[in-house]
């Protein structure tokens, strides 16, 4: 037998065992996101807020509790999340925000907010518009390949 056909059937296990791997850790992943995903339907409430500011900063800088920092990963101390700084009540606080709709959270508005923890699931406006949220520009590569599609007669991804 040559000493590449022995390579080839070498490496192709080694892909069939990191596929058969990340299959598995992804399914573990995704049961734990549900579980998560459950845990917040179950706590979340309506509270009415005054937006002050909206940032994505680090963690550590963001101005949570010291009980939600000494929790996180190590690695996700320093990945930047999108801040929310509000007056529920009488008291301003630092929440997280979901990335789906950090967007969308108006400026020094009052809104009400469907809120689980110190989590931001969802925001509607109470007093005014809502605010229009401009698309994001696309790249150069992307622009590229929709006009390569647009002339092969393909259909657009978006």
């Amino acid at each position: 037998m040559p000493v590449w056909s022995i390579v080839l059937i070498v490496v192709l296990v080694i892909t069939v065992a990191l596929v058969v791997g990340l299959y598995f850790l992804g399914k573990k992943a995704q049961k734990k996101q549900d579980e998560q995903q459950a845990m917040l339907e179950a706590n979340k409430q309506t509270v009415s807020m005054l937006i002050i500011d909206k940032k994505r900063m680090p963690l550590k800088d963001s101005g949570l509790p010291q009980a939600v920092l000494s929790q996180t990963p190590k690695l996700m101390r320093r990945s930047k999340l999108p801040i929310v700084k509000a007056k529920v009540g009488p008291q301003i606080m630092s929440l997280i925000c979901d990335e789906k709709i950090f967007d969308s959270v108006p400026v020094k508005k009052e809104v009400k907010a469907v809120v689980s923890g110190i989590y931001i699931m969802n925001v509607k406006g109470l007093h005014g518009k809502a605010p229009v949220v401009e698309p994001k520009k696309k790249g150069f590569f992307k622009r590229a390949l929709e006009k390569a599609q647009e002339k092969a007669g393909a259909k657009p991804l978006k």
